[in-house]
């Protein structure tokens, strides 16, 4: 399927006419309802009391319970973490809805794998901007966009993607470029990238080369510098540059070396590795998996995380960041 591109403008009124309940006020769904509030859309905060709920309130949000936020709202947008999404809309949401109201969703994890599954009444939609909400909103107060994916997966009333595209144009999206999607889609590019590459091969690719330095005899925080804190040069001329941009930014020794030891690293024994990766992410036995554990009250998740802390690996990178104090975060040894 060939990547369909969106540039369109939208109506300002569609915009305004927007009466949005966010649900969940994290890093994404506070930058949503930030950029739509400013856009001139009427924006609700859908919170259980805590801090994130307080939050809401410092930024001037009305907030309620999801269920009473979704009562009243035309565009309800999910911004739960996958593992509690469902719950929620089962315990609080899906009772409160109405027919004609529209659905959405930031990842299409819930709906691809039928953890949720709404009323045929509603339509339902996603926008998935392709960054941080941090970014999302940054680039927004700029004047700039995040692209985003957009899909629908049910159309109701026969303006689900006019809605969507409303809201794609109230976070800043439409001022970079609109990709129309499928649910399926976006959902197994996402895990497999995160898992591949973007978090999953990351961390195992750096935390070996640190560990096969410091086996060798360097010292940690050398082995730290050189394959976890320089990683950052190298992904941000990736980000603004492509892959041909970089070699070319790159001393030429590094760059032999990028092509001559690279692909000894990631050959066929990899390739394979990631099909199978690729395979349980679309055979929906990794998202089974991950609601299983955090159902069970992810002990081992926890138990991963104590480790790390303690670990030689973050004792070097505290060390490493302690001598740059600009960089904000946890600073001491």
């Amino acid at each position: 399927m060939a990547v369909q591109l969106s540039k369109e403008v939208v109506d300002s009124s569609d915009i305004r006419a927007l009466s949005v309940a966010v649900i969940g006020y994290g890093n994404q769904g506070r930058a949503h309802a930030l950029n739509l509030r400013d856009s001139g859309a009427n924006v609700s905060i859908g919170q259980h009391p805590g801090p994130s709920a307080h939050r809401a309130y410092a930024d001037g949000f009305i907030v309620q319970s999801a269920g009473d936020a979704a009562a009243q709202s035309d565009l309800l947008i999910v911004g739960l973490p996958d593992e509690s999404a469902g719950r929620v809309f089962e315990e609080e949401i899906t009772t409160r809805l109405r027919p004609g109201q529209a659905l959405g969703f930031l990842h299409g994890f819930n709906i691809r794998y039928g953890f949720i599954r709404p009323p045929t009444d509603v339509d339902v939609v996603m926008v998935a901007p392709k960054g941080p909400g941090t970014l999302l909103r940054s680039l927004f107060q700029q004047g700039k966009g995040l692209p985003a994916l957009l899909a629908i997966s049910h159309d109701a009333t026969g303006t689900a993607r006019r809605r969507a595209m409303a809201w794609a144009a109230g976070i800043g999206s439409c001022r970079a470029a609109i990709i129309e999607t499928t649910f399926a889609v976006e959902t197994e590019t996402d895990l497999f990238g995160e898992q591949a590459v973007l978090c999953g091969g990351v961390s195992a690719l750096t935390r070996a080369a640190f560990e096969t330095m410091v086996e060798a005899g360097y010292e940690p925080e050398f082995a730290y510098l050189e394959c976890v804190h320089e990683l950052k040069q190298v992904v941000d001329l990736l980000y603004e540059q492509g892959l041909a941009g970089m070699r070319e930014r790159v001393s030429n020794t590094a760059e032999y070396g990028d092509r001559t030891r690279g692909p000894r690293l990631v050959g066929e024994r990899g390739r394979a590795i990631m099909r199978e990766i690729l395979a349980e992410v679309r055979d929906g036995s990794f998202a089974r998996e991950w609601i299983e554990e955090a159902e069970s009250g992810a002990a081992r998740l926890a138990e991963w995380r104590a480790a790390d802390r303690s670990s030689s690996f973050e004792q070097a990178g505290r060390t490493v960041r302690s001598w740059m104090p600009w960089l904000g975060g946890d600073q001491g040894a």
